[in-house]
Parts: C-alpha cells; structure tokens; sequence
C-alpha cells in the first residue's frame, strides 16, 4: 500500500475544560484540579452574553481551560485513555477529525492524587487531529476551506486512535 505523506493524520491539540458556571469556589477547584494534572496554568473563560435566568453577566468567569500541545498533548492522552480502560464510544467522534469526551472523577487519570481541597469533580477531555495542509484554514492571508476529499473523516479518526493509541471503539 502506498502511504500518502500528505494523508497522515497527528494530533494537533488536546483541550482540558472545567465548566463551573457561577460558582466561584467551584471554579477555583478546576483551576487547581488543571494545575495539579498538567503543571500548567490554565486560562478562566468568561461569558460573552448576559443571561438574567442563569445570574450570568457579560465578563463573568464560568470555567477553566487548558491547551496542549506535541509531547504532552501525547502523554496526556495516554493518561485520559487509560482512566476511560482505552475504550471510546462512536458518538465521542464527529465528522472532522475531532475527538470529545468527558471524564467523570478526575482520579481515574493515571498518576493523578486525590486533593482534599479539590474533592471529586471531572472535567471535559477535546483532542482535534490534523493533517498537512491545514493550516491554509488559519493561515492570515488567503484563508480558505479544506477540499473535502482532504478533511479528516470520522472512521479515519477512529481507526488513528486505534492504531497509535490502542483504543476500543465501542458502539452506544
């Protein structure tokens, strides 16, 4: 079989997220519960609209988000996967090339420590794959759309994480 350079798929980033909503305690844990699996300082998200019902205003911090990327987007999905026992369900996988899914207890991440301070709480877990060529989608002088033929499908993205992190790919 001839293998096609530009076809190669690779992860791009892996996206950590806590959503607390107005909680601020609660977002303080996401906060420390990000810190404490990565080393790193994640960013709060704030909310852009005024939402009289939820008590949520414009500038209002709601959640916590972490990007990584190469090598420790590579460990940290080997980490999640192993709390999720490597199995992925169909629906975790959309129609270009990204991967979602939440965990629901943050101490099945291998090597990760039950923080009292934190207690039991999950957070969202995003992968986006990627291929060359890419980058004419964000490129800052004539952007344009990635040709369908070239867009990552959902079965290529399932049979990538089987090949390269052993998943089990489970149907619902």
């Amino acid at each position: 079989m001839i293998k096609m350079k530009m076809k190669e798929i690779k992860v791009d980033k892996v996206t950590l997220n806590i959503g607390a909503g107005k909680d601020q305690r609660l977002l303080d844990k996401g906060v420390k519960l990000i810190k404490n699996l990565t080393g790193k300082d994640p960013v709060k998200t704030v909310t852009q609209k005024r939402i009289q019902g939820w008590g949520l205003r414009p500038g209002l911090p709601i959640g916590a988000k972490l990007t990584l990327r190469g090598k420790e987007a590579d460990e940290m999905i080997k980490r999640v996967l192993y709390a999720k026992e490597n199995n992925l369900e169909e629906s975790h996988f959309d129609n270009h090339g990204n991967i979602s899914f939440g965990l629901p207890e943050y101490v099945d991440i291998k090597d990760a420590k039950y923080d009292t301070e934190i207690g039991m709480m999950g957070l969202q877990v995003s992968i986006t794959l990627t291929r060359p060529g890419f980058r004419i989608k964000h490129r800052k002088i004539r952007n344009t759309h990635i040709p369908s033929r070239h867009q990552i499908k959902k079965e290529e993205a399932m049979s990538f994480m089987k090949e390269k992190y052993s998943a089990v790919i489970g149907e619902e």
